[in-house]
């Protein structure tokens, strides 16, 4: 007689966003008071949390507008910061919404976070919930740059520590991909890439980590897949 396979409860979106949430409210606002702080203008912080809506571009942005660099070299360093975005469209391009808007809107809207929650999840799952998840999440990022615009036009505060969010955020996601996953070769990968990257090239190690993590993912297709069989 086969076996009844077990299925699990689908995580609400509440529970899917809230760590995220916990990470970009902080991280948006300490960009948006840094930006304001920069005597940069406060509607092009919100146009950068809605249509650039990459963390460590937009953190870039503020020396580079301070320093008056041109418009094409801030477009060519984002670009080249946000380039791991396209191997994480690739790896979720069988499981994205099928209508069109929904399908540019999440592959603009993934975020390394947003990509982390998502692969944690079964492909059915994530089908169904990641453009409701993308939006909450990139909602996150631009409340929390509203937050920061206004503490920026009001006061000085003290932001020392708050670049710690980040990498508290990345090991919370990490440890929930592990509990979904049960895998620790993700894990691995990334400490193994990440001690090759900082012997070849110290000054940019996390950049070529993220490559060769990225690079060792794709020609391992089958993880994401696989999973949740």
């Amino acid at each position: 007689m086969p076996r009844s396979k077990t299925t699990h409860p689908s995580p609400s979106l509440l529970n899917l966003t809230t760590p995220v949430a916990m990470g970009y409210i902080p991280l948006g606002a300490v960009f948006g008071f840094l930006f304001i702080q920069a005597e940069g203008p406060w509607w092009l912080a919100i146009f950068a949390s809605l249509w650039i809506y990459a963390g460590a571009a937009q953190y870039m942005m503020i020396p580079m507008l301070v320093a008056e660099l041109s418009v094409g070299t801030i477009a060519l360093a984002t670009f080249i910061i946000n380039l791991r975005h396209i191997f994480y469209g690739l790896s979720l391009l069988n499981t994205l919404p099928k209508k069109w808007w929904q399908r540019s809107y999440c592959m603009f809207a993934l975020t390394d976070e947003t990509y982390s929650v998502l692969t944690a999840l079964p492909p059915e799952v994530r089908t169904q919930k990641m453009t409701l998840l993308a939006f909450l999440n990139q909602s996150w990022w631009v409340l929390g740059t509203l937050i920061g615009i206004i503490l920026g036009a009001q006061a000085k505060l003290d932001i020392a520590g708050m670049d710690f969010v980040l990498a508290a955020l990345f090991a919370v996601l990490a440890v929930e991909q592990w509990r979904a996953n049960r895998d620790f070769t993700p894990i691995w990968i990334a400490i193994i890439a990440y001690l090759v990257a900082i012997f070849i090239m110290p000054s940019h190690a996390l950049l070529l980590a993220i490559a060769i993590s990225l690079f060792i993912s794709i020609l391992r297709p089958q993880t994401l897949q696989d999973t949740h069989a």
